[in-house]
């Protein structure tokens, strides 16, 4: 090595430690005035800068997973399932309501992800393809099903202080959202996981929303196809939200999500379940459990299951007047960027 290269290395080594110097006074500042997402992007970036063997990136990494446990226990702003439960007592309508009014004032938000080239153009890209299939109007509001539900994870990851980028449409697939750095617990995992679903939840309510306002049966047919897709994307099963969601349940979790899923079954008779219960038993009797129950992921998985297949239900039948018979539903997940 020169001596050139020698001085690089010293000064590459200077200009890291003062960065770190000043992200960690930073992260330390934003945790004191309870600005948890700023501490954990902060930190984040912090440990973009170390290699993982060091002993500042594992210190680093504790700090992140303390943050992220107090982040997620101290409450989810911009969850469209806690502005539903403060609802409930409104009943249908004011569920309706909610996801209509949670989705208006997330605009600035979902249009974000429309201002990059490649979600835009994918995007105009998957319409063309459903266009063929289902016609103009019924492809625009299933991509934009799809553009939601993917935001979800979107707007999680930076709730936790991930990077991720705007989702990427692949015709007949889906779309997929990168990040550069995975979720630092199974309760983080499952947290960024569920969200797609979540929010794909607040579209297929606002779907119906409009259809019970307007009678119009394609807003029926996108509600139905909106939630057996997100009911698709539960299967705790690789790349699919649903194995996110079984990372932080233990095996009696695992086991009741798999009951709750044989109880959605038994109550609607849905063929795509069977499917789900299927892998939620592999994954309970042969997959690797979590040390620590998450109550909370346990308890977002079934009110999900149990809300999407009601919807899919009540529209099933005017969805299958409306449209042709409903291809296989694509997958949508947050993939790590190579």
């Amino acid at each position: 090595m020169h001596l050139s290269d020698l001085s690089c290395t010293a000064c590459q080594h200077l200009v890291h430690s003062a960065a770190l110097k000043r992200l960690a006074q930073e992260a330390e500042a934003a945790a004191r005035s309870g600005h948890l997402t700023e501490a954990l992007t902060l930190w984040r970036q912090a440990l973009d800068l170390l290699p993982e063997r060091a002993r500042q990136y594992q210190a680093i990494q504790a700090k992140i997973v303390e943050l992220s446990e107090l982040l997620r226990t101290s409450g989810s702003a911009g969850n469209p399932a806690d502005a539903a439960k403060k609802k409930s007592n409104m009943g249908a309508l004011g569920a309706l309501g909610a996801a209509l009014l949670f989705l208006i004032t997330k605009g600035k938000f979902l249009l974000l992800g429309l201002s990059k080239a490649s979600t835009f153009f994918s995007m105009l890209l998957a319409f063309g393809v459903y266009w063929t299939v289902w016609g103009w109007q019924f492809a625009a509001g299933f991509v934009i099903c799809i553009y939601i539900h993917e935001m979800g994870h979107v707007a999680a990851l930076r709730h936790f202080g991930i990077p991720a980028t705007a989702p990427m449409f692949l015709p007949g697939i889906g779309a997929i959202v990168r990040i550069k750095q995975y979720p630092a617990t199974p309760s983080e995992d499952a947290y960024v996981g569920l969200a797609g679903p979540v929010w794909g939840l607040a579209a297929a309510l606002a779907t119906y929303g409009i259809y019970l306002y307007t009678g119009n049966p394609l807003f029926a047919a996108l509600t139905h196809l909106g939630a057996l897709i997100n009911v698709f994307n539960l299967m705790p099963i690789a790349s699919l939200d649903g194995d996110r969601g079984f990372r932080a349940f233990n095996q009696p979790q695992r086991w009741a999500a798999t009951l709750a899923l044989g109880a959605a079954w038994y109550f609607t008779h849905e063929g795509l379940l069977l499917l789900l219960i299927v892998v939620a038993a592999g994954k309970t009797m042969f997959g690797k459990p979590a040390a620590k129950p998450d109550s909370a992921a346990l308890t977002k998985y079934i009110i999900l299951l149990a809300a999407l297949m009601a919807l899919s239900t009540t529209t099933e039948k005017i969805a299958s007047a409306a449209t042709a018979p409903l291809a296989v539903p694509p997958a949508t997940q947050p993939v790590p960027a190579p």
